[in-house]
């Protein structure tokens, strides 16, 4: 169904927006993961079929990873050992910072991103311990093999 939205402009209504649900809900060529969970859905287009376990254990995973990568950005004194003055002082820094702390000095990217990636690939080898889960991502990847092979008898 295509439908047109108008705004008054004047004394005239004025075409502003278009909505069409036969454009809206189809796909172009390729392997795609659509995710549908409360308040909403996401769509990833043209993914590899090989990463489509990952992509959806990280929607799955989103604030356990958010959770890890806070965890890994936390603020650490860099040089160790401490005097027992400075881990006193440090605790009291820390209780009074709260969550605070993990704001006050910059974190390597690289510990953010591997604690994220650690976070992603336990919650896809927890969804792989289904049976059903492990099931239809065999299946998923079994389809995209045979659409391979099928575009390049075309081709």
């Amino acid at each position: 169904m295509k439908k047109i939205f108008y705004e008054k402009q004047g004394r005239r209504y004025v075409p502003v927006a278009e909505y069409d649900n036969d454009w809206m809900d189809s796909f172009p060529k390729g392997n795609h993961l659509v995710m549908c969970y409360p308040g909403g859905t996401s769509r990833r287009f043209r993914i590899d079929p090989n990463y489509a376990a990952m992509i959806a254990a990280g929607r799955v995973a989103e604030d356990k990873i958010c959770s890890a990568m806070v965890r890994a950005s936390e603020m650490k004194p860099s040089r160790v050992p401490l005097t027992s003055g400075q881990i006193k002082a440090w605790n009291r820094l820390k209780k009074e910072f709260d969550d605070e702390m993990f704001g006050l000095r910059g974190v390597s990217v690289s510990d953010c991103v591997e604690a994220g990636m650690k976070a992603m690939m336990e919650e896809a080898n927890k969804l792989m311990t289904n049976p059903a889960v492990k099931k239809a991502f065999d299946n998923f990847i079994l389809i995209c093999e045979l659409t391979k092979e099928k575009q390049n008898d075309h081709n």
